[in-house]
């Protein structure tokens, strides 16, 4: 199966003018204006399938936001390949956009005063989607997203939960094939957000859309996701699937041995010599074994330690994901491209 989006040393670079102070430095900036380049995005690859959904993250200033302005055919690359489904975004915008839709975090695309019904039926006529189309779109939504309690009130009245749903709903009422989420659970209570979720979950497996998701969430692209793309300067740190982000360090194997059977940690370590972990004792009989599950298992920990002591309970944790997106930022940041031109 061909890749439905291509990005091929994706850069983006943002010529900037530095403000000297004071009176003297803005006659100074006049005459011989001070200029740098900021590289944004540096030589970004990736390609997505049809029917993904994958979550593209990064700390704020890494990169995301411009990525996705170039991809919705916003900006233009200063070099590199983007193509959606054939197109290039930038250069063929009206055609393009028929095959996209945009929910840009808090910023509706909903006219404001209007109520929510006429909102969509002036996007109807906009993507000039048949009545018949437009008909089964609205009931697969007010099946899944309750709005036809709210149609018919003015934008502004909603809360933001309702209203995020018409922002999804609208962003898919002309059936696009890729959809770009930007925060779209941003400020919403626990019950609002898992009813985004379970709507997303649907609409991929019902409508077949592929989705990039841009969020500080991260229970979104845990529940969401299987592959991520983190980006950090510019630069992509990693992409793969969520599942193996979670394979280093970080993993706990609490263990509560048999309360006649006093054991140290240290009998634990040479118990499990032949194996790369670290023990945690508190007490004789509470232990916690530290590992990484690229280099061993818990089943390996657990088959030494029962050839030697009675067991009475054990529980097994996983590194939470903002850990492990924390540590990669932190061991992956490279400093960014800057270039001054005087």
């Amino acid at each position: 199966m061909a890749p439905l989006i291509t990005v091929d040393r994706l850069t983006k670079d943002y010529r900037l003018t530095v403000r000297r102070e004071g009176v003297k430095g803005g006659i100074v900036d006049l005459v011989r204006p001070r200029k740098r380049i900021l590289r944004a995005v540096d030589e970004v690859s990736f390609t997505i399938d049809p029917g993904e959904m994958v979550g593209y993250i990064g700390a704020n200033g890494a990169g995301k936001s411009t990525t996705i302005k170039v991809l919705t055919g916003i900006l233009t690359p200063t070099s590199g390949e983007v193509r959606v489904g054939g197109l290039v975004p930038y250069r063929q915008r009206q055609s393009y956009t028929r095959h996209i839709g945009v929910v840009f975090g808090q910023r509706t695309q909903l006219w404001w005063d209007l109520a929510v019904v006429e909102s969509f039926r002036l996007l109807q006529r906009i993507f000039e989607v048949p009545e018949d189309r437009y008909r089964s779109q609205m009931a697969f939504f007010a099946e899944l997203l309750g709005i036809d309690e709210f149609l018919n009130q003015p934008v502004r009245k909603l809360s933001l939960g309702q209203r995020m749903r018409c922002d999804l709903a609208a962003a898919l009422v002309h059936e696009p094939r890729v959809l770009f989420l930007d925060e779209p659970t941003i400020g919403l209570d626990v019950v609002a957000k898992e009813n985004v979720r379970g709507f997303l979950r649907r609409a991929r497996d019902t409508l077949g859309v592929t989705v990039i998701l841009t969020t500080h969430d991260l229970g979104d692209i845990e529940q969401l996701c299987r592959r991520v793309i983190i980006i950090d300067h510019g630069k992509v740190l990693y992409d793969g699937l969520l599942e193996d982000l979670r394979r280093g360090p970080g993993h706990r194997l609490r263990l509560c041995l048999d309360l006649a059977e006093p054991v140290t940690a240290a009998a634990l370590a040479a118990a499990t010599r032949d194996l790369p972990v670290q023990w945690e004792s508190d007490g004789a009989h509470r232990h916690c074994a530290l590992f990484s599950r690229a280099e061993t298992t818990a089943a390996a920990i657990l088959s030494r330690v029962l050839a030697a002591h009675r067991l009475r309970d054990m529980a097994l944790t996983e590194p939470a994901i903002e850990d492990v997106v924390r540590r990669i930022y932190r061991e992956g940041l490279q400093p960014g491209q800057e270039a001054n031109l005087e």
